[in-house]
């Protein structure tokens, strides 16, 4: 006999010693391999699943985490529309409410681009709109007047004309060629 008597090396039965029969390996021994198998493809399964869920619930909410990045206090710098101006106002000078302080104003309003009646309406009132802004002007203390607080006065103007002044016309921009304060 040799040194594999008895070994199963080719996975036939071996007859033993007393002249019984073996057979190779247990049944848990050869399921437990398989069985492992089918969880880790199940648990895999699962975790995948469940991912895509997530993933798809948050973005119909809306919860998502955006993949564009912005500056959401940057002001938008797209094409700037082209309007029509009116400058027959010309220079003004006045008086701030505190008194301490002249006022030199030379403001142009901007319409929209081909607006006839807007044209005449306000070639129509020119002498309100001077009125206008002398008065708006002398109704400031000197401290509403700095450069910083430009855009706020252009606003008001521009709400006050459009509300209170204006029929037809519509004013879309107000330009300063010319806003001095200066020391009386």
């Amino acid at each position: 006999m040799g040194d594999d008597d008895g070994l199963d090396l080719g996975g036939e039965d071996v007859t033993g010693i007393d002249g019984g029969s073996k057979k190779s390996g247990g049944g848990l021994a050869d399921l437990l391999p398989n069985l492992l198998k089918f969880a880790a493809i199940g648990l895999g399964a699962l975790v995948f699943i469940v991912t895509v869920a997530v993933i798809t619930f948050n973005i119909m909410n809306g919860r998502g985490e955006s993949q564009t990045v912005f500056d959401p206090t940057a002001e938008y710098v797209g094409t700037r529309p082209q309007y029509a101006t009116f400058n027959l106002i010309g220079q003004l000078s006045t008086s701030t409410r505190d008194q301490n302080h002249t006022v030199i104003v030379d403001m142009v309003i901007g319409y929209d681009m081909n607006n006839n009646a807007a044209s005449t309406e306000l070639t129509a009132r020119v002498v309100q709109l001077r009125d206008f802004t002398r008065n708006y002007f002398a109704g400031k203390y000197y401290s509403e007047l700095e450069p910083a607080n430009e855009m706020v006065l252009k606003q008001e103007i521009r709400e006050l004309l459009n509300t209170r002044y204006l029929d037809t016309a519509k004013v879309r921009e107000i330009y300063f060629i010319k806003l001095d304060v200066m020391e009386t």
